[in-house]
């Protein structure tokens, strides 16, 4: 069964407001990942996974990139227990990740 992953459809879910504005950062986002289609069905998984930890995936305002991300100031507990399930999903899913250095951060770049 094929699932289409719409922009809409995931800044809904990522509880974004659809304008002109988050559509444009949204579908940049979407094209500068390669392979996304490949594994963009399984983002709402990881956000339901990664939501008991205080983690999110949000747009970057940095990178046409989606990250992924969880709050700082959790418990030590709580960051690695997030980082554990973006790690699983990650490798689940062969999408590779990129952490942002000192910070429960990481930057989904594409299919591998």
């Amino acid at each position: 069964m094929h699932i289409d992953i719409t922009p809409e459809a995931l800044l809904t879910q990522f509880d974004y407001p659809i304008n002109e504005h988050t559509l444009d950062q949204m579908t940049r986002a979407i094209d500068n990942t390669p392979g996304f289609h490949k594994f963009s069905k399984h983002l709402i998984s990881l956000k339901d996974a990664i939501h008991h930890y205080d983690g999110f995936i949000a747009l970057s305002s940095s990178y046409n990139y989606i990250k992924i991300k969880c709050e700082e100031s959790d418990s030590e507990d709580s960051i690695e227990s997030f980082t554990k399930a973006t790690k699983h999903w990650g490798e689940k899913y062969k999408v590779t990740l990129e952490k942002v250095p000192h910070k429960p951060t990481y930057y989904i770049l594409g299919y591998n």
